[in-house]
């Protein structure tokens, strides 16, 4: 009977990758980096800060971890927009992951 190779040889230790994977679309998307800047988490705080960690959507308070720095007009890639203090509001993830975004592929479709 032959033997087989253990499979344990074909998995790649853990830890191999050398960092984190770049998903495709922050490939195409090199604005998506902005997020991690130092000036953004400067904007993001002062904006929670004014807005006393409170939802423009549903008005609730909320800790800092639970909410987003929302860009009021979308940026589309332009740097200045997307850096722009008055074009961002407090919203907690929900009211933003769910009611906004679905908002804004629903308006995306109708200016086609």
């Amino acid at each position: 009977m032959r033997q087989l190779a253990p499979r344990g040889q074909q998995l790649k230790p853990r830890g191999s990758g050398g960092g984190v994977p770049v998903r495709s679309r922050d490939r195409i998307d090199t604005w998506r980096k902005w997020y991690k800047t130092a000036e953004w988490q400067a904007i993001r705080w002062d904006v929670l800060v004014a807005a006393s960690f409170t939802c423009v959507r549903c008005k609730r308070v909320f800790e800092s971890a639970q909410l987003v720095g929302d860009h009021i007009k979308a940026h589309r890639g332009d740097r200045d927009m997307f850096f722009d203090r008055t074009n961002v509001q407090c919203m907690c993830a929900t009211c933003h992951n769910r009611d906004k975004q679905r908002e804004e592929r629903r308006d995306a479709y109708r200016n086609d």
